[in-house]
């Protein structure tokens, strides 16, 4: 790989990309704690694992430095989707930054040039969307600012191909093309759920087994996580339920909380 990834972030998003990486050595990823870089180091380890061979996790640093950052030649921030958040990280990593490095961002709904703006340096600046779980997704969305060199635009490319990813180029718009056209569809399937009354399974069951998705509306949306999948929605633009967003305020997030859109019964399994 012809770059040096450095990844600020630790969750699901960050420790896939890491693990993608693993082919290669010299990468860095930056956890804000102790107890999150344990859990990061793990997720690559597992991740690595189910990649099979040629994958190493020795290959990917887990630091608190945020400093360490300062070596890495394609920089990555990789937290929640909030812009505040979001614009200060990256302002950070700017700051950080060799002159030559790449600076991107993972966002799944916002703004590429808004955050390209808070980073300094637009002309350096990619939008790297990819798809969780990280390391069985091939598709990856970019989006550039107006101001990005055709040297990003080829090194990001590069990346990608690099990372075994097939990277497609998107306008910067709210969502991209995935999340603008597959968001509406789910929240319709909830909107479905509701006035007819059917059982989350068969609502699902119709969609994987009429229309030949992987992954049924009602389960994918758990999967996503409620609070992600309605800042999505409110990014876009799009008309989400106010079922999912009294889920949110109960805690009931979907899969990694245990209950969502399916009962916790459903996760006990």
């Amino acid at each position: 790989m012809g770059e040096k990834l450095g990844i600020a972030g630790s969750g699901a998003i960050a420790t896939g990309l890491a693990a993608c990486a693993t082919t290669s050595a010299g990468h860095l990823l930056w956890a804000r704690s102790d107890a999150s870089a344990s859990r990061a180091t793990k997720a690559i380890a597992k991740a690595c694992d189910k990649l099979g061979e040629g994958y190493d996790p020795a290959n990917v640093t887990v630091t608190t430095d945020f400093d360490a950052l300062a070596n890495a030649t394609f920089l990555v921030e990789a937290i929640s989707e909030d812009t505040a958040l979001k614009s200060e990280l990256l302002g950070r990593l700017g700051q950080l930054a060799s002159a030559d490095a790449v600076l991107s961002t993972t966002t799944s709904s916002l703004s590429v040039s808004e955050l390209a703006a808070a980073s300094g340096h637009a002309e350096r600046f990619v939008g790297l969307h990819v798809f969780n779980p990280v390391p069985r997704m091939k598709l990856v969305e970019l989006a550039y600012p107006a101001a990005a060199s055709d040297a990003t635009r080829e090194r990001a490319a590069a990346l990608c191909a690099d990372l075994g990813k097939e990277a497609v180029e998107v306008p910067d718009l709210a969502g991209f093309v995935v999340n603008r056209l597959l968001f509406p569809y789910l929240f319709s399937a909830v909107d479905f759920m509701e006035q007819t009354g059917l059982p989350p399974a068969s609502i699902d069951t119709c969609m994987q087994l009429g229309a030949a998705h992987p992954m049924g509306p009602i389960a994918l949306l758990d999967y996503i996580g409620l609070d992600v999948s309605v800042a999505i929605g409110d990014a876009i633009g799009a008309a989400v339920p106010d079922s999912l967003r009294a889920l949110c305020a109960e805690g009931a997030l979907g899969r990694k909380a245990g209950r969502g859109l399916y009962p916790p019964e459903f996760y006990a399994r």
